[in-house]
């Protein structure tokens, strides 16, 4: 069993919090992780029809079998007249961690929980797998990334490059060894049509399923709802609303931009990206690992998969990010920007695995434009070697 960093989170926060709940992409390992968590706790899910008509039914009999047991409530906004009583029943008890509640659809199961619970419960994050929790190591301190570079030297890799890039992190891949493309046809097929569905009434399938591999199109660019909503024969505000879709339910993120203090002219518009590079590469039609060496998306994907580690980095320690990617009027562009309170890190992704000084133009601008020639700045690249150049950190790859 591959142990998630997220664990210990779950622990101390069941120490504080009457409720915790835990959301995340469906199958990205959240009931194997709480049943782990709290092996004593009574487990329901309410996926299942007769547990669901028991709570429909009689919430307060429900909720009351369980006395003031711990109780994990999975796919928890199934049953939204529940959170309610479970309100009243905390703070009756005032005991820590007496709810668990689980769900792979955010924003109905956040807005339930600031409807009923605000105050009362910590909210979490389970992404697929990281890469050091693959490997069984700690995991990276974002706030720290320049500073790894001494750690990098010698550093043995278990996996290729691009077999971690086509294979990506979802658990069921990784447990059982089933073939990546098999498991992803199935997995996006059941999220359209079963997720997608109880979410919004989406009549025809065949149009999302189009958008959302146009989404994969456009990974790593800057959002043009209108470009994307005509290329799929939508209009605009349904573009967004099917968005909306894709991020709350953890299959991208839209990375928003960084405007600082500066007076020029920045780009307001977010970028996208997928939040798992195996399921990016399947949307895309890329057949085997090898592929991605010639492939004119290798570098969005590799930037997108960046981007991903990341964020599970900050959501899988109990943290919440502060991403942020930069780029002006005149394309100076930087891909990652973190905000680690005063501190301010640029990041540049580039998928090469040989060093070319073009890779440090956004940085060295990035530098004179705040007006520190020495300040922080790290570059992320495909090969395997750390090494520094203007007193910038270059970290391989597989640092993340």
């Amino acid at each position: 069993m591959i142990k998630r960093h997220l664990q210990s989170v779950l622990e101390s926060s069941a120490g504080w919090f009457p409720v915790i709940s835990l959301t995340g992409p469906r199958q990205s390992g959240k009931t194997t992780l709480t049943k782990m968590t709290f092996p004593e706790a009574h487990y329901i899910t309410l996926e299942d029809p007769a547990q669901r008509n028991l709570a429909l039914e009689d919430a307060r009999g429900f909720l009351n079998q369980f006395g003031t047991d711990q109780v994990i409530l999975d796919e928890a906004q199934r049953s939204p007249e529940l959170f309610s009583y479970i309100q009243g029943i905390v703070d009756q008890n005032d005991c820590s961690g007496q709810y668990i509640l689980t769900g792979s659809q955010n924003f109905l199961l956040l807005e339930k929980i600031s409807q009923s619970l605000a105050g009362r419960c910590a909210i979490h994050h389970l992404l697929p797998f990281s890469r050091t929790e693959l490997l069984g190591i700690d995991p990276t301190n974002p706030e720290n990334i320049a500073g790894l570079i001494q750690q990098t030297a010698g550093q043995s890799q278990e996996n290729d490059l691009f077999e971690t890039l086509w294979t990506g992190n979802y658990p069921r891949i990784h447990d059982k060894h089933i073939p990546p493309q098999q498991w992803l046809a199935s997995y996006i097929q059941t999220y359209i049509e079963r997720d997608v569905r109880s979410i919004i009434n989406i009549s025809d399938l065949e149009t999302f399923t189009r958008f959302v591999r146009l989404c994969a199109g456009r990974t790593g660019q800057i959002l043009n709802l209108q470009s994307l909503g005509n290329d799929c024969g939508i209009d605009g505000k349904t573009a967004k609303r099917w968005l909306s879709i894709l991020e709350a339910s953890f299959i991208i993120k839209l990375l928003r931009p960084y405007h600082g203090n500066f007076n020029k002219r920045l780009i307001k518009s977010p970028k996208l990206y997928f939040l798992d590079s195996g399921l990016l590469c399947y949307l895309l039609g890329i057949q085997q690992p090898n592929e991605l060496l010639m492939h004119s998306a290798r570098g969005a994907i590799f930037e997108s998969w960046v981007i991903a580690e990341f964020y599970k980095s900050y959501y899988h320690t109990g943290k919440q990010p502060a991403m942020y990617y930069f780029r002006d009027s005149n394309n100076n562009e930087i891909d990652l920007i973190l905000e680690c309170g005063q501190k301010v890190i640029p990041i540049e992704i580039k998928s090469g695995q040989t060093i070319n000084s073009d890779f440090f133009k956004g940085l060295e601008y990035w530098r004179k434009l705040i007006g520190m020639p020495k300040s922080q700045a790290v570059l992320i690249y495909g090969g395997d070697r750390p090494t520094s150049f203007k007193d910038i950190s270059v970290l391989p790859w597989h640092i993340l």
